[in-house]
């Protein structure tokens, strides 16, 4: 299955490089033959969970080649993950 390839890349790629993924919220496949994913991952969570306070998600943008090989990421938001889940422009 092509989607378990992409999420599953993805995911090895930031937990290696960024921060375990928390959830990927959407994936679409671009007009160049690649992929673009939102992912989701949490922000500093020993140092929010130090001080009691709601944990950070931090929002990335992410291009995957026809390969289904990450090319590219960009973070787009950083919220509290209490908050109301907002759809971010890409």
């Amino acid at each position: 299955m092509e989607i378990k390839k992409i999420i599953g890349n993805t995911t090895a790629f930031f937990n290696e490089f960024v921060a375990p993924v928390h959830k990927i919220t959407a994936v679409e496949e671009d007009e160049n033959g690649g992929w673009r994913l939102t992912v989701e991952v949490i922000e500093e969570k020993d140092y929010m969970k130090k001080y009691a306070k709601d944990e950070m998600l931090g929002v990335y943008v992410v291009h995957l080649n026809e390969n289904k090989e990450v090319t590219s990421y960009k973070r787009r938001d950083v919220r509290y993950r209490s908050a109301i889940n907002q759809e971010v422009e890409v």
